[in-house]
């Protein structure tokens, strides 16, 4: 309980059901449109993706009754599938924004399952907005509630679980019930319900498998269905965030932070400080990636190189770097994805779009014998001063050795495409239209990108939604 009566949960509630009343400052509004602008770039750019056929495949088989549109199939869906579908494909090419230090990926869920709910209820664009910039916060102040300041990272993914996918259900929830029309206390049953719903472990980053792609999707349908069960009647617990079996109890054991879920709620939005990324690839490898770019530009031949050393924050080398033999040999393109090593070498060897783009993770280009080769010449390794910035960014430092001896370096302390180092403007619309002309033709998605930017003043979302299906 909180000294008025009112627990964390009832005070987020009564957060979301204000925005209701009076909507989100502009500037809020225009951080949350270009959160959606770079879900649905993501979304469009993965549609072709083996896990979004396979769950495309299980939701029509489910069928019922279309309202909500499915990114890029041209099918409409029940908003529960329809979520489950587009959470997915916003997840699937590991192309979506990441909050520190809480180390989770806000948007992926909260877009996907916001955007069903709004079409699906003929919400305008000013209320989508506002619901999905309470979902991302809310989704936000989750994951530093079990942000350990003394350990220097989350407790979640100490404990290989993704916050993202379990904090995700639970401002999703909150995005989705705003948008059913529920006042606070429905909001915060529909959070209460979410919260039994929400899960996820990250093995799948280390050792293979496709089922961390759908766990954004996972986590949008059971914001959803949270959300329409708290509409028909049910309810959440209370104490659901810190409650003796709540949550974070539940999840983090005795190491959180309950004052991070509302300090200076309603004054301090984490919103605005949710980095965008530049590269499709797992965060933890983007400061290497900056680093051997820097080092190509700089005239650095890869025919030249002896052996390559990555120093990184202790705690991602288990991420990017173990088990080393899977990191050097990634088994297909998704896998490289969350490797170092080849990471490292794309950013040397190839680099397309934005500097390594999703040519670069391919099963062809995760099996190229020239990459393979590169790859085996770096090793990962921890280093004292990346620790110390880490989880604030995520640095690197890469050192080259070449053949004739010189030793090259070149570290990256401020990731790009956040508020340190951020995309420009145009940045974030050369990733959109990157991402989405893998799908639409180039002017379909300009006009998509010009749509979404004005979704403040849309009082019909058909026009948008048409041309995403």
């Amino acid at each position: 309980m909180t000294g008025d009566g009112a627990t964390p949960v009832r005070r987020l509630a009564a957060l979301a059901s204000g925005t209701v009343r009076r909507g989100l400052p502009a500037d809020l509004r225009a951080d949350a449109a270009r959160r959606v602008l770079d879900v649905l770039g993501n979304s469009l750019a993965a549609t072709a993706e083996p896990p979004a056929r396979a769950v495309g495949d299980l939701v029509t088989e489910w069928g019922g009754a279309g309202r909500a549109t499915a990114i890029g199939t041209g099918v409409r869906l029940p908003e529960p599938s329809a979520a489950l579908l587009n959470g997915t494909l916003a997840h699937s090419l590991d192309f979506d924004d990441t909050h520190l230090p809480s180390v989770l990926h806000p948007s992926a869920s909260v877009v996907p399952a916001a955007l069903a709910v709004a079409e699906a209820r003929g919400a305008g664009g000013a209320p989508l907005l506002d619901a999905v910039g309470v979902g991302i916060e809310i989704t936000v102040r989750l994951g530093m509630a079990g942000y350990d300041r003394a350990l220097g990272n989350s407790v979640f993914f100490e404990r290989g679980q993704h916050a993202t996918a379990i904090c995700g259900a639970v401002g999703a929830a909150a995005s989705a019930a705003m948008l059913s029309g529920l006042d606070a206390a429905g909001i915060a049953d529909a959070m209460g319900i979410a919260a039994s719903m929400g899960s996820g472990i990250l093995e799948a980053n280390r050792t293979g498998g496709t089922v961390k792609r759908i766990h954004c999707g996972w986590a949008a349908h059971a914001a959803v269905t949270a959300a329409g069960l708290a509409r028909t009647g049910i309810t959440g617990p209370p104490t659901v965030l810190e409650g003796r079996f709540g949550l974070l109890q539940a999840f983090c054991g005795d190491r959180v932070d309950l004052d991070a879920l509302t300090a200076g709620l309603g004054e301090h939005w984490e919103l605005p400080g949710v980095f965008f990324k530049p590269y499709p690839c797992n965060h933890f490898t983007h400061a290497g990636i900056d680093a051997a770019l820097r080092l190509r530009a700089r005239g650095l031949d890869p025919a030249d190189i002896e052996s390559i050393e990555l120093g990184a924050p202790t705690p991602v080398l288990r991420t990017i770097g173990e088990p080393r033999e899977d990191k050097i040999r990634p088994r297909s393109g998704y896998h490289a994805a969350f490797s170092g090593p080849y990471t490292v070498a794309a950013a040397l060897l190839g680099g397309g779009g934005l500097g390594v783009f999703h040519e670069d993770f391919t099963d062809a280009a995760a099996a190229d014998a020239g990459r393979l080769a590169l790859a085996a010449k770096v090793r990962c390794v921890p280093d004292a001063r990346c620790d110390e910035i880490f989880p604030h960014q995520f640095p690197a430092v890469l050192r080259v050795l070449t053949r004739g001896g010189t030793l090259l370096e070149e570290r990256v302390d401020a990731n790009r495409g956040g508020p340190g180092n951020p995309l420009s403007s145009g940045e974030l619309a050369a990733k959109f239209c990157l991402n989405a002309v893998r799908r639409v033709p180039e002017t379909q998605a300009d006009r998509i990108a010009d749509l979404t930017r004005d979704l403040a003043a849309m009082k019909d979302l058909a026009p948008l939604t048409s041309l995403l299906a």
